[in-house]
């Protein structure tokens, strides 16, 4: 993945594909399903990885299990991402593009794998791309 991919505004085009794919509900969208499932959503709300496109807040549906509940692998990178000051949207990208470090796969593609070792280490190295 060429580091300066991380020097640019993230192209429209990767929006469309994240909502086309997986899916791309508002902030909104998500507090309201959330609220109608649990009394306390607030807990949840706070782990969501969000992303900033114009006006509006949303939230990658690949960070959801088909049960609404929050998927671990998405949700420890996530933190492990927040630990490495990697922004929100840039995560996001880095999730839907190919990465080198994952011999050519996108990390959303490995969500099932049993042991993440490998995304989080590719998400390691995204921290030196975007530091640069």
């Amino acid at each position: 993945m060429p580091t300066d991919l991380y020097r640019f505004p993230i192209p429209d085009q990767l929006w469309d594909r994240t909502r086309d794919e997986f899916g791309l509900p508002s902030l909104d969208q998500v507090r309201e399903r959330f609220t109608a499932a649990q009394e306390n959503p607030e807990p949840v709300m706070r782990r969501l990885s969000r992303v900033f496109i114009g006006e509006g807040t949303f939230c990658p549906g690949y960070q959801f299990q088909a049960d609404m509940t929050l998927n671990p692998v998405v949700m420890g990178l996530f933190e492990q991402a927040f630990g490495l000051r990697i922004p929100h949207n840039y995560f996001a990208l880095w999730m839907m593009v190919p990465s080198p470090a994952l011999a050519g796969r996108r990390p959303v593609d490995l969500l099932a794998s049993r042991d993440p070792a490998s995304l989080q280490a590719a998400l390691d190295q995204l921290r030196a791309n975007v530091a640069a």
